[in-house]
């Protein structure tokens, strides 16, 4: 990975790289990046036709800057929005987006370039992993959860109306451009859903970022330029480490699924209409704290020190009331499962983690009832 650079406009721009062999990656990390993206996909592209996929509301905002600049940069440059929402993160949004590539002619060497949050760059990643056997990918993430976590690993698929994520693939863009100038139009509720990943980074790997969340996380929840990108670069840091040991989650990827499993099982129950995704992952954290303290003996004070940040930034602490056997089939979809045991990433520590096989059901939903009373101590 290279460290910190200086681009000659003087604005920060921080660059890592995922180092999978002749699949390695960049990441820039800055703001008005997206004015440099044409000269940057000039360096990685072969060919120059682009299908933009994104949904209406990124589009009104950041489309014209992003074409500008591609079309500067001499690609030939298609647009296509899809539907808003988990909802829309289906076989069928792709289908339609089949038809777009089609229509477009798009070849073996046309690229797809995701401008949105995690749920365009699932769908658009899927898309290219599929049309025509694979085409070229770029990820040009506008949240602040798709920048730390979902851009970033090559994680695309849609959801099956029995659970998240059932359906994918694992393919790694061509390149990540992280414009942190996106977040300045983004909705206080979706900052703060995107925190929620931060806070299970810094948790599963990473002790000074926790530390820096407790007496700084503040200024990341404002959009503090310096405080963002520290966020933003530490987080990437982190999971393309564990990407570049475990590409396809055989073993130490799991621990990136820190606070899902309680996480996508809210979804599910919840039909995903109730609670962003960073919303339903911090409220497992406090969970898997719990329940790791049930089966691994973890410090109750480090339950409370997650449990402050997930409170402090606004984020969920307890869970809905569901029936047992509501939340024991929705826990069970876990794609982490095998057989009929459930898996689950349990903290050790503030930055250690890990995958704990065979845990009792009866000890998660013990969990989920004693955090479904009232609002998390």
């Amino acid at each position: 990975m290279m460290g910190a650079r200086t681009a000659k406009d003087a604005t920060p721009v921080t660059r890592l790289e995922v180092g999978l062999g002749d699949r390695a990656y960049p990441i820039d990390i800055g703001a008005g990046l997206l004015r440099q993206a044409g000269a940057l996909l000039a360096e990685r592209l072969q060919g120059k036709q682009i299908l933009i996929v994104t949904n209406a509301a990124v589009n009104a905002l950041w489309g014209e800057p992003l074409r500008c600049s591609l079309a500067e940069a001499g690609f030939s440059v298609t647009t296509k929005e899809i539907p808003d929402g988990e909802a829309h993160k289906r076989i069928e949004t792709v289908a339609a987006l089949y038809d777009a590539c089609v229509e477009a002619r798009l070849h073996r060497t046309s690229a797809v370039v995701a401008l949105g949050g995690g749920i365009v760059g699932d769908v658009a990643g899927f898309l290219a992993a599929t049309y025509m056997r694979g085409i070229d990918f770029i990820q040009v993430p506008t949240t602040l959860l798709s920048q730390v976590d979902s851009s970033v690993g090559g994680k695309v698929g849609v959801n099956h109306r029995e659970g998240k994520n059932l359906i994918g693939a694992f393919y790694q863009p061509k390149r990540v451009i992280i414009d942190t100038d996106t977040l300045s139009t983004l909705p206080d509720r979706e900052v703060r859903a995107g925190y929620g990943e931060v806070i299970k980074t810094a948790l599963l790997g990473d002790g000074d970022l926790f530390a820096f969340l407790e007496t700084s996380g503040s200024d990341v929840l404002r959009l503090d330029a310096g405080a963002l990108r520290h966020v933003v670069a530490a987080c990437c840091r982190t999971k393309a480490a564990v990407v570049e040991q475990d590409e396809r989650e055989a073993g130490l990827r799991a621990i990136l699924n820190l606070g899902h499993t309680f996480g996508h099982a809210l979804e599910t129950l919840t039909s995903y209409q109730t609670y962003r995704h960073g919303e339903a992952v911090a409220v497992g954290l406090i969970a898997a704290c719990r329940l790791a303290a049930s089966v691994l003996g973890l410090p109750d004070k480090v339950t409370a020190r997650v449990a402050r940040l997930v409170e402090a930034a606004g984020l969920p602490t307890w869970f809905p009331p569901f029936p047992a056997d509501a939340w024991r089939k929705a826990l069970a979809l876990d794609k982490k499962n095998r057989d009929d045991a459930v898996t689950f990433v349990l903290p050790e520590g503030i930055g250690q983690c890990r995958v704990l096989a065979d845990v009792p059901l009866t000890e998660a939903l013990a969990v989920i009832e004693a955090m479904t009373k009232g609002r998390t101590k």
